[in-house]
């Protein structure tokens, strides 16, 4: 059997750097050590930092029950007011936000200051989106689909900035921003899809055009690893989503001569090998 690896599978840059700064805290044996929100979309990792010592904070509304410690901010960056709040409580903070957020972040800063709308073609409950959201000083709409774009109403010649969550499938951008330029806007388009989400999304599409079994690895509530199963899954009928090992062992598989195999940005590296490893057994 032949098995194919995506060489973009596992850890992005923006999520292996949020990673080793909790791990460096963790190794100088800092008290009071928290993230905001799961640090990745990944149940292994963030247990084993839970036994470490890492606690995480869910809500704005247990950032203001503390009053020393440390805050660490995940890669998918926070809204202005989070900043503040933590500022105010007396924390120290450890920015591990994904630079290509933050640009994002300024981008909708500065454009939103000088009275621009600003439009964000993502998911509205995604953390990434919501911290986008918090950083603009006008109305800023959220869309997902061509269908949402319908339900936009600005006024003709509105002046908008459309930017995108990091990691949203690049076709589907394409169509919603084409959606939106027949609105009539006065339109400045930002394509802030990340080169490794691209990548990522353009690899795995190749892989599964091209073999018989598709294994996509990911924590079940990671946006990026869901729409490479989507992706995958309009190219090979047999895509399989898989968060660990275990879950390989319960799917039932058909015989097949090839198999692909990519992980979503959040999915570690020995995960993606103990899959590799024992991939022949199952088919």
């Amino acid at each position: 059997m032949e098995v194919r690896v995506a060489k973009s599978a596992g850890f992005c840059f923006g999520v292996e750097r949020a990673v080793n700064k909790v791990y460096e805290q963790v190794r100088t044996g800092k008290k009071n050590v928290y993230t905001f929100g799961p640090i990745i979309h990944n149940e292994q990792v963030v247990k084993d930092l839970e036994e470490k010592g890492i606690r995480v904070l869910h809500s704005k509304e247990e950032l203001t029950q503390l009053t020393e410690g440390t805050v660490i901010i995940r890669s998918h960056g926070v809204c202005r007011e989070i900043y503040d709040l933590m500022e105010e409580q007396g924390l120290e903070v450890v920015d591990a936000t994904c630079p290509f957020v933050r640009k994002i972040h300024r981008i909708v800063k500065e454009d939103s200051a000088k009275g621009r709308t600003i439009i964000i073609i993502g998911n509205s409950s995604h953390p990434e989106v919501e911290g986008i959201r918090g950083w603009s000083s006008t109305p800023a709409a959220v869309v997902e689909t061509p269908e949402d774009v319908e339900e936009l109403d600005f006024l003709p010649d509105t002046p908008v900035t459309i930017v995108s969550q990091t990691t949203f499938n690049n076709k589907k951008f394409q169509d919603i921003v084409e959606k939106i330029l027949e609105k009539r806007y006065d339109s400045i388009v930002v394509n802030t899809i990340c080169n490794a989400t691209s990548e990522r999304q353009t690899e795995a599409k190749a892989i599964a055009s091209d073999v018989e079994a598709m294994i996509v690895i990911g924590g079940k509530h990671s946006s990026n690893t869901q729409k490479l199963y989507e992706i995958c899954k309009k190219e090979c009928k047999n895509t399989y989503y898989i968060q660990t090992l275990e879950d390989l062992a319960v799917q039932d598989f058909q015989a097949v001569r090839t198999v692909g195999i990519t992980a979503g940005a959040s999915t570690p590296k020995n995960i993606i090998e103990e899959v590799q490893a024992n991939v022949r057994v199952k088919f």
